[in-house]
């Protein structure tokens, strides 16, 4: 299939998703559109954009062993915002709540590449300002440095999360695009 690339980026969604959702299906037909991540000249889908988040995952904590230490002794697990996310293992297109949750998998799928796993016995919310443990914030998307800024589109877009983080190349290398008519 091939797709034209809007060139407004839609940004942070949040709360509006459904309503910018049911815009666009109204606007372009269901199915003729899709949100895609430009990532080196090309535009990567939902789970191929995942493995590029996962990868700030993975080598911040391979790089912060204090951090990575913390998290396997004090987490039996993380969810994002729902306790639920835990079921979605590492299986990102497993998104059963109205938020899309990421950060969470992509914890787990890194640990998993650094050979370790949860031996803790608190389920650890990693979510900006809204968890109680110390490594919500640490971990959140929105504090993560993102492993290749420089690859982040610009001007980067600014929210809630910091500047250069996983959250900011999520948010700014996202695009909308629609199907090619013919």
């Amino acid at each position: 299939m091939k797709y034209k690339t809007i060139e407004t980026r839609p940004g942070y969604l949040g709360g509006q998703r459904e309503q910018k959702y049911q815009e666009w299906n109204q606007l372009y037909g269901p199915d003729n559109w899709r949100l895609a991540w430009r990532w080196q000249n090309r535009y990567l889908n939902f789970p191929q954009s995942c493995s590029i988040y996962e990868e700030s995952y993975f080598q911040y904590l391979k790089a912060n062993s204090q951090t990575l230490k913390e998290l396997v002794f004090s987490a039996s697990d993380v969810y994002d915002d729902a306790p639920s996310n835990v079921n979605s293992g590492t299986n990102y297109l497993i998104q059963e709540t109205r938020h899309t949750h990421i950060q969470d998998i992509a914890i787990r799928r890194s640990l998993e590449r650094l050979g370790e796993t949860f031996r803790g016995e608190e389920l650890i919310q990693i979510r900006d300002k809204k968890g109680t443990h110390p490594l919500s914030m640490t971990l959140s998307p929105g504090q993560v440095p993102f492993y290749r800024q420089d690859l982040i589109v610009t001007p980067w877009l600014e929210g809630w999360w910091k500047p250069g983080t996983v959250e900011c190349f999520y948010q700014s290398n996202r695009f909308l695009q629609v199907r090619k008519q013919g």
